[in-house]
């Protein structure tokens, strides 16, 4: 099969203006069932909803709200429908959901290089083609990061949606389950977010790294140097090792991110390997795939046994 090009995507404009479907091509195989409940139990109300496996979102583009609809389809294609959005902005939504979903990822290299393992050769047997779902904008999983400092999935979600009720904006067209679009990056940089129910100090954070990312659009960009960009992030107040990797993991696409001290993976890890297993340690033979490591071992918690965003 030829390499993937960032929009290789099959399209179809609907008679209604605004609507398309799109048919994205992704290198087999990809365990859906694993994406799909990770998003379930992330979806930041107003915002997502994930139901009868479809992955529902609200969105804004070229100026204009939207809202998106997709599901795998077969064995080779995840099926997109968009509402409000004009032709023009395809091409962006199209890299942005490759992304998202993580379809440009090639399984076989991942697979023969982790298996070399005999715990992700295990973990790779019963999710085979396990993708690193990433965020949907550099704002948005900045946010999400944040909120999920030493809380639990829900927690943060349920945070999450005080942040989008507060300073997120009504959606413009109607959409069952769905109320906002995610607060853009000026509002929040300009916000108080006191009285949500969260220590000061993260309060503070939301801020500092709301106001780092308008300072410096390309801050969480793709394809920067691991070291360098963790080294950048920890040097904004509130910004510690779990919140940079997570970061580097989940927005700048690093494939070898590992939060070491993420508790839920050293559970994971410990449930399957015994009380005496060392995540430092046994990450070391992960590289240059830890953060799909991580993503197996997440995975093997089952959808709520992340501790973390």
């Amino acid at each position: 099969m030829p390499k993937l090009t960032a929009l290789h995507a099959v399209r179809r404009s609907l008679p209604t203006p605004g609507r398309h479907i799109l048919w994205l091509r992704y290198h087999a195989p990809y365990h859906w069932p694993s994406t799909m409940a990770f998003l379930a139990a992330r979806c930041i109300p107003g915002i997502e909803t994930c139901l009868d496996g479809t992955y529902h979102r609200t969105l804004v583009t070229a100026g204009r709200h939207g809202v998106l609809h997709a599901s795998p389809s077969g064995n080779q294609y995840l099926r997109v429908c968009l509402e409000g959005v004009p032709a023009r902005a395809l091409p962006g939504l199209i890299a942005r959901l490759r992304r998202f979903f993580d379809l440009d990822a090639d399984p076989a290299r991942i697979t023969a290089e982790l298996s070399r393992d005999p715990l992700m050769a295990r973990l790779l047997q019963e999710r085979p083609g396990l993708r690193v779902p990433q965020g949907w904008d550099a704002c948005e999983q900045a946010m999400r990061t944040v909120l999920g400092q030493q809380v639990s999935v829900a927690g943060a979600m349920t945070l999450a949606g005080r942040l989008v009720q507060r300073h997120g904006v009504p959606l413009r067209l109607p959409a069952p389950g769905l109320s906002h679009v995610f607060p853009a990056l000026p509002v929040l940089a300009a916000a108080q977010f006191v009285g949500m129910g969260m220590p000061r100090a993260r309060a503070a954070t939301l801020g500092t790294l709301a106001n780092a990312l308008l300072a410096e659009p390309g801050l969480l960009r793709r394809g920067q140097v691991l070291d360098e960009l963790l080294r950048n992030l920890c040097q904004l107040k509130g910004i510690g090792p779990w919140s940079a990797h997570y970061l580097a993991l989940r927005q700048a696409g690093a494939a070898d991110a590992l939060p070491l001290g993420d508790v839920a993976l050293i559970k994971a890890l410990r449930l399957l390997e015994g009380d005496d297993a060392q995540l430092a340690q046994r990450a070391l033979a992960w590289r240059p795939w830890r953060a799909y490591a991580a993503q197996h071992l997440w995975a093997s918690l089952g959808p709520a046994g992340t501790a973390r965003r």
